[in-house]
């Protein structure tokens, strides 16, 4: 049995992806550079810095910024950010994500945020989730961003679990890839075409129950013999 799930935050807990579009949207437009919600795609998982590096680069402008000045483009786009998340609520959790909190608290399986989001722990707070979580992993102190596995390994670390006993759950392609190298066992939310056709996925999180995390584990297990 696996004794930690490692929780990624956008787009499985709560979805805060078309706040971070129209923030980038909003910073990427006073630098002169356009951006679209298929490209935001690209931003999805990945951590705020890269981010904008990838916007830059979109735009051409990826040698047009000193060191201060792109921490400044980083921290306008956050501050415009944090604005317009205060309004999150306990409503916006996903469906059944609650449920399973609350069930694997009830199992006594440690529960960890592994979110490049340097707002986790307030969106948390926001959505009186905090409780639920043993550990939050602190993306400001891991070397590597998504697809590198540091967060994942940092969750597990944070609530005192070995890797090969946690699950992972992301709706980022970066983030299937972080889970898989930090060989965590990957289930995701969204579509094979985007994240893979070789781990177990659900359409929508009101699938996310521990029944199915522990029959997943279960064929894991058996397909080891």
């Amino acid at each position: 049995m696996f004794k930690a799930v490692l929780f990624d935050l956008d787009g499985v807990i709560t979805d805060t992806a078309e706040y971070h579009f129209l923030a980038w949207e909003k910073l990427a437009q006073t630098i002169g550079i356009t951006i679209d919600r298929k490209f935001n795609e690209n931003l999805k998982g990945v951590s705020r810095e890269e981010s904008l590096r990838r916007i830059l680069a979109h735009g051409g402008r990826e040698n047009d910024f000193t060191c201060d000045a792109f921490a400044a483009l980083a921290k306008s786009k956050n501050d415009h950010y944090v604005e317009m998340i205060q309004a999150v609520s306990p409503a916006e959790i996903y469906p059944g994500i609650l449920s399973l909190l609350q069930d694997l608290r009830d199992k006594g399986i440690k529960i960890a945020l592994a979110s490049a989001s340097k707002n986790g722990p307030f969106l948390l707070e926001q959505m009186q989730l905090t409780a639920y979580f043993d550990a939050i992993a602190d993306p400001a102190k891991v070397a590597e961003s998504k697809p590198a596995p540091d967060i994942f390994l940092a969750a597990a670390a944070g609530v005192g679990v070995a890797v090969n006993q946690a699950i992972g759950i992301e709706d980022a392609y970066s983030g299937i890839e972080a889970i898989q190298a930090a060989h965590v066992l990957p289930i995701g939310v969204g579509s094979p075409e985007v994240l893979g056709d070789d781990i177990a996925i659900v359409t929508d999180t009101s699938a996310l129950t521990l029944p199915f995390l522990e029959k997943v584990w279960q064929e894991q297990e058996e397909g080891k013999q």
